[in-house]
């Protein structure tokens, strides 16, 4: 960092074996019209060529971009990688960035603005895009569509006012933030045993709970829809309703050691434990009985039918 000026803003990109997007990942910070911003590609154990791809692009950014692993190369998971690049954060404001995500161009310039519009307002974010498109396939760019999020827009929201809209899906939890760097650090960053899902869900509770948060109207980020993401391949493997709980009942707990006990978000997070076992008890019954339906509306097809 000698070489350069202090960054405004420290944009933090984790990744682990992302060698099909993480060179798009990083294009979108370098095309942002907010100049003054720093990159650190921060590696979770990959065994890819995402490795290679970053310590690259950290060898010829003059210092504005820094590659960071793990003592080993060790894989310790979201959380702990996300920390550690906030330790190594230098800028006043810290933006996140999945690997597999993109930011819009103008997205650094607006968010910054606004925090510094609103000194008292730790973070800001807005609506996702969902993005089919990046395939190129005409019938996928048809799917895009920008994701509202779910409360009024434009205006500031006080402590802890967003977690019990979090936790029943009425918003939904925020990505492509902007955050003040001393609220990250006056949180304690990420909760490092949640190690990959529902961490981001962790971390927004927090800063919900110590910071207004300002939610805009403006889409800051695309979020790319693809079959190998982290939340499509933990539904596939059946872990996304078993880590639920544990989010719930660290919630709870949170709340109640932050003299929270009795608040609505409090109130919601305890009756969502008592309902997720009917809850996922039902969503299964439902699948099963959408299987045994297939299979029979299957087994009525005469052999040999012609297929439309």
């Amino acid at each position: 960092m000698s070489k350069r000026a202090q960054p405004d803003v420290s944009v933090i990109v984790i990744f682990k074996d992302e060698e099909a997007f993480l060179e798009q990942a990083i294009e979108s910070v370098r095309a942002q019209r907010f100049p003054n911003w720093e990159l650190l590609l921060v590696d979770d154990g990959s065994t890819d060529a995402s490795t290679e791809i970053a310590k690259a692009c950290a060898g010829k950014a003059d210092g504005q971009v820094r590659y960071l692993d793990h003592p080993g190369h060790a894989n310790l998971g979201m959380s702990a990688t996300r920390n550690l690049g906030l330790v190594h954060a230098a800028g006043e404001f810290v933006s996140l960035l999945d690997a597999d995500d993109m930011l819009h161009p103008h997205a650094l310039e607006e968010q910054i603005a606004i925090l510094r519009a609103h000194p008292r307002v730790g973070m800001v974010y807005g609506p996702l895009e969902y993005w089919y498109g990046w395939t190129g396939l005409p019938e996928d760019e048809a799917r895009d569509f920008v994701y509202p999020v779910g409360v009024p827009t434009d205006r500031i929201y006080e402590p802890p006012s967003l977690i019990a809209l979090f936790v029943q899906d009425v918003a939904f939890a925020p990505s492509g933030m902007l955050l003040r760097r001393s609220v990250v650090e006056q949180v304690g960053g990420f909760e490092q045993s949640f190690r990959d899902l529902y961490e981001d869900q962790v971390f927004a509770a927090k800063i919900c709970r110590t910071t207004p948060v300002y939610v805009s109207s403006r889409c800051f980020y695309q979020y790319r829809q693809h079959a190998d993401s982290c939340c499509v391949e933990a539904a596939r493997e059946g872990r996304l309703d078993a880590a639920r709980r544990p989010f719930l009942r660290w919630l709870a707990g949170y709340l109640e050691e932050q003299q929270l006990g009795g608040s609505d978000a409090w109130r919601v997070a305890r009756d969502e434990l008592r309902w997720e076992p009917w809850r996922r008890w039902a969503r299964r019954a439902r699948l099963g009985a959408l299987h045994n339906f297939a299979r029979r509306m299957a087994a009525a097809v005469p052999a040999g039918a012609a297929r439309r």
